[in-house]
């Protein structure tokens, strides 16, 4: 058996009037990611740990922003494809650790949702999916609410 691991980082702006989407879920908020899809950062963060894991280059790469198939496109489908790509290779998922970073709103009352929604996508128990969530104590980008950030490890199995 061999075991790989992947890093993945994402980042997106926020906006106000725009939704947020976050682990495949619509979260209430005054402000949402802008993004060529619908810019769910932690699903985008997964993908690319989930790639490089087993070195198939990034999300960018497979669905680049410059094409029209990707406009506006519900994120939870190109982690579906994602998980197709590996599969085809014979990988399957160990876990996957994510850590998202914003100042609001506040995650906790999410993550039992967003792992569930995951977890079927990545054919995974809800216990092989680690989301935990922080702020950036008011520094930077992120803590002056303009953007949103995530952090994602995957380690995926050859079958």
């Amino acid at each position: 058996m061999k075991i790989r691991v992947g890093f993945g980082f994402d980042v997106h702006q926020l906006k106000a009037g725009k939704d947020l989407w976050l682990g495949g879920i619509k979260i209430e908020s005054t402000k949402g990611a802008v993004g060529h899809s619908d810019a769910d950062v932690l699903i985008h963060a997964i993908c690319d740990a989930l790639l490089g894991a087993a070195g198939m280059r990034d999300i960018g790469f497979h669905f680049p922003d410059t094409s029209a198939d990707y406009k506006g496109i519900d994120s939870k489908v190109l982690l579906k494809q994602v998980m197709e790509l590996l599969s085809k290779e014979n990988y399957s998922i160990g876990n996957i650790d994510c850590t998202l970073v914003l100042e609001q709103p506040k995650i906790n009352p999410h993550i039992e949702t967003m792992k569930e929604t995951l977890s079927k996508i990545l054919n995974v128990s809800k216990n092989e999916i680690g989301i935990k969530a922080t702020t950036n104590e008011k520094m930077g980008f992120v803590g002056r609410e303009e953007g949103v950030c995530a952090y994602a490890v995957a380690l995926i199995e050859k079958k």
